[in-house]
């Protein structure tokens, strides 16, 4: 697995997780917020399986050098 999200993008997915499922144990969102595992998860990995399908990237390229 290829890193794909950047460090601004896995901030901001945390954050939604959490929210989401804050939201969720508040009793303010039903079980659907129980999804912001998904953010959290994918943000703590920093790859996303979506961004591979559409071959989005947010994180920065690594120059040829850098991959050795």
């Amino acid at each position: 697995m290829t890193k794909n999200v950047g460090q601004l993008d896995k901030i901001l997915r945390i954050i939604v997780g959490l929210v989401l499922i804050g939201l969720t144990l508040a009793g303010q969102i039903g079980v659907w917020g129980w999804i912001g595992v998904l953010p959290i998860a994918t943000g703590l990995m920093g790859w996303c399986p979506a961004y591979t399908l559409i071959g989005l990237k947010t994180c920065p390229t690594e120059s040829k050098s850098e991959q050795k």
